[in-house]
């Protein structure tokens, strides 16, 4: 026995009880994965010597290596708040711009919009196609309009579900026998508003006349006769129906349109008049009270950020003060083939290395990637009650490794003291 086999198992015992503290101190901190202390011995041996000339030197710590087992996902209410269930971490922007990943899902809005964790690194996320709701496959830093409204959208259908009376007659209605008085045009209608490029709101009305089996026309004024001249509507086309009462695309207008003009409700210089098609394809003739049953238009005025909700898969909804609640944003999630090889940096964030290999993005919930939830946090997975037992083993350690040292010096003192 010689002092260099006690003083290699005080520094291993040493670095065991700093990895010990530090799992301890981390025992709230969010998304935090644990660490353990792996030791190997250390062996002498001369070269080309047969097998009975080694002898042990010691101990060294071989490694301390992170546990990323799944912590406890705790409710907080916060809707920025994420956690991952299962595998994955947030790809993150740190300041400097280089690339960063963490489970710490405890996110907030900054000044400018953009989606931060606590030490300012930008949260990535693949943004999403307004129009057509498609992720794109690039990661970009996830930023919401939270100091200007978003831009107004100018309608460009309207879909209008209803029921026309079946039972209805001719408006013109007949002179007899027996005698039909003629049916007001504003007997079948409704309205709706649209929106021009500068959001402001045009009412569109909508007025239906039976002009034959089956058949109505389509009005969005009324006849005016008192007007100098008088206004008399021609119609901007056709409905009709089958004899199942049910909308018959052939026979139909389409496409119906309406010529919308901003400048009857906007006088501050208002866009040029547009075409807006009402879509007729879901209405139905049958022998019950005429009855709207939605109508609807894909417009909108401007509208300021009211919230923002994180859906399992990891899409980004911002709902607006104007009623809008759209997809802005797919949250990225990055894995690697050995994530114990994660270089941790602080700030409860991992960069990749050569032993973790390239990070592999993807969305929540696809392949091996885990599902977000909303609303939660990921707990440290530290597990107390395990780091004290294993503190009391590391400190009997320590001592049992000082009293060798101290036995080698009684030794060492005892050939000193010989006569």
């Amino acid at each position: 026995m010689a002092f260099q086999h006690g003083l290699s198992g005080l520094n291993a015992a040493s670095k065991n009880l700093d990895v010990i503290g530090h799992n301890i101190a981390n025992a709230n901190t969010t998304g935090y994965k644990s660490s353990r202390t792996e030791f190997a011995d250390m062996v002498a041996s001369s070269m080309g010597a047969g097998g009975g000339s080694n002898y042990g030197i010691g101990v060294e710590v071989a490694a301390v290596a992170q546990q990323f087992s799944q912590g406890n996902i705790t409710v907080t209410g916060n809707n920025l708040d994420v956690a991952i269930n299962g595998n994955g971490f947030f790809k993150v922007q740190q300041p400097d711009g280089s690339a960063a990943y963490t489970r710490a899902g405890n996110f907030k809005l900054d000044k400018e919009g953009d989606m931060v964790t606590n030490d300012g690194a930008q949260v990535m996320g693949f943004r999403v196609d307004t129009t057509t709701g498609i992720a794109t496959s690039e990661p970009q830093p996830l930023s919401f309009p939270t100091g200007a409204p978003i831009q107004a959208r100018q309608t460009g259908t309207v879909t209008a579900t209803l029921n026309l009376d079946a039972r209805a007659n001719d408006a013109a209605g007949s002179a007899g026998p027996p005698v039909i008085p003629p049916t007001p045009r504003s007997t079948y209608g409704t309205s709706i508003n649209v929106y021009d490029t500068q959001g402001v709101a045009v009412p569109v009305n909508l007025y239906f006349e039976k002009n034959g089996s089956n058949t109505w026309d389509v009005y969005t004024q009324l006849d005016d006769p008192t007007a100098v001249p008088p206004v008399v509507a021609a119609p901007i086309g056709q409905v009709v129906f089958d004899g199942n009462g049910v909308y018959d695309a052939t026979a139909s207008t389409v496409p119906m349109t309406v010529t919308v003009d901003p400048a009857t409700t906007n006088p501050n210089n208002p866009p040029a008049p547009w075409p807006v098609t009402i879509d007729f394809s879901s209405c139905t003739q049958f022998g019950s009270k005429f009855a709207v049953a939605d109508l609807s238009q894909d417009g909108y005025a401007s509208g300021d950020l009211t919230s923002i909700n994180i859906s399992n898969d990891g899409m980004v909804m911002a709902s607006y003060s104007n009623g809008v609640t759209r997809a802005e944003a797919q949250v990225a999630l990055a894995n690697f083939r050995n994530p114990q090889g994660l270089l941790a940096v602080g700030g409860n964030n991992w960069v990749e290395s050569f032993d973790s290999g390239p990070a592999v993005l993807g969305k929540p919930g696809d392949g091996n990637f885990g599902v977000l939830r909303s609303g939660a946090l990921e707990d440290s997975n530290v597990d107390l009650t395990a780091e004290l037992v294993n503190m009391m083993t590391a400190q009997r350690a320590y001592q049992a490794n000082a009293q060798t040292i101290k036995t080698q010096d009684q030794v060492m003192s005892t050939l000193v003291n010989l006569r």
